[in-house]
C-alpha cells in the first residue's frame, strides 16, 4: 500500500528526497496498512535537532474502541543526525520546505518519503499543465498510428 502527496508535485519544485521512518502507534499502522491516510495539508520541521511531521491525516482505526489515535497528530520522523543537520541548513534559504511525498511499507516498516522543496508560481503551474497537455496529445497521436 502507498499513500501519496499528489499536490506536491504540483504546487512545489522537489530539489532533493530523503527517506525517513515514522514513528506510529498500533491502530495507525493498522489504519496505514488499510490506505486510510492523507498526505495533502501535511508538512515537515525541524526543532531541536529533531524532525517532526504535522498535519498528516491518519483515520481511526475500526476495531480500535479506546486505544484510537488523534486522527492529526504530530509524528516524529526518523532520520540521521547528518541528514537532520543537512535538510535544516537547507530549509533555513528563504522559500524551502520540507514536504512528505509519500508513505510506503519496505520489509513491513512504514517509511515517509520527504522532499527539499520549493514553491512553484502560478505561471509554473500553468505552464506545467500546458506541458502535460500536450505530451498526452502526443501519446494520442503515437498511439493512434
Amino acid at each position: 500500500m502507498e499513500i501519496k502527496n499528489r499536490k506536491a508535485y504540483y504546487d512545489y519544485e522537489i530539489e532533493e528526497t530523503y527517506e525517513a521512518g515514522i514513528v506510529l502507534t498500533g491502530t495507525e499502522i493498522k489504519s496505514l496498512r488499510e490506505g486510510k491516510a492523507n498526505l495533502k495539508d501535511s508538512y515537515a520541521i525541524i526543532k531541536n535537532g529533531e524532525a517532526f511531521l504535522l498535519n498528516m491525516h491518519i483515520s481511526q482505526y475500526d476495531n480500535g474502541n479506546i486505544f484510537n489515535h488523534n486522527e492529526t497528530r504530530t509524528r516524529k520522523l526518523l532520520l540521521n543526525k547528518k541528514e537532520i543537520y543537512k535538510i535544516r541548513d537547507s530549509i533555513e534559504r528563504d522559500g524551502y520546505t520540507l514536504v512528505p511525498i509519500r508513505v510506503y511499507f519496505k520489509k513491513n516498516r512504514a517509511k515517509i518519503e520527504v522532499g527539499i522543496a520549493r514553491g512553484k508560481k502560478s505561471y509554473d503551474k500553468r505552464e506545467a499543465i500546458k506541458k502535460k497537455d500536450m505530451e498526452r496529445e502526443t501519446q494520442k497521436q503515437l498511439k493512434f498510428y
